[in-house]
């Protein structure tokens, strides 16, 4: 019985991409990885769109000057998909307010939720922080004002403020119903 040789797989893992982000993640020119590694540009540059692919002990090299473990290469990144229809519905403490929470709640990183508004909708007349470094929030339809301690930003459709979490403010909705979204760095 003769063995069979497997072919090479057409769909192959692209690595290129991993290495170009970990390469400038380091904050290292190709020519800098060329020069330490004593590889080509030509070749690196090639390499980085997937035209090309190394040996194992190049990929070892590359691997060990890009502080990139070998494995996180071939690794499929985690990927969550929540549909807004499953959404959770969450609450802040707003009025009028359909909160909805768009990342995983197991998510520690960031949070993301969508809000949509009713005419009036406000965040209460007190004023309120949350436990997170950096909130955006980001106006999809719309009007809404801000109010902080020593002045009120208005936020139109299409536009996006960013401020400390920890800042005191509340909102309203301007006129009309609003549809927003926030983003809090990192979930509290």
């Amino acid at each position: 019985m003769r063995a069979i040789h497997p072919t090479a797989d057409e769909g192959s893992t692209p690595i290129g991409a991993k290495l170009r982000s970990a390469r400038t993640a380091q904050g290292m020119s190709l020519a800098q990885v060329a020069e330490t590694t004593g590889l080509s540009k030509g070749f690196l540059s090639r390499l980085e769109r997937d035209e090309t692919s190394p040996s194992v002990a190049t990929l070892v090299q590359l691997c060990q000057v890009l502080s990139l473990p070998v494995g996180a290469l071939f690794a499929e990144p985690e990927v969550q998909h929540v549909a807004y229809s499953a959404a959770p519905r969450i609450n802040l403490g707003g009025f009028g307010a359909d909160e909805r929470l768009m990342s995983p709640r197991s998510e520690q990183r960031v949070q993301l939720l969508r809000s949509e508004l009713e005419p009036g909708a406000h965040g209460g007349g007190d004023l309120y922080t949350i436990n997170c470094d950096v909130e955006v929030l980001h106006v999809i339809s719309g009007s809404l004002s801000v109010r902080f301690v020593d002045r009120v930003v208005t936020v139109h459709a299409g536009d996006a403020i960013t401020f400390p979490g920890r800042e005191p403010h509340t909102w309203q909705v301007e006129e009309g119903p609003a549809t927003v979204v926030w983003v809090l760095v990192p979930a509290p």
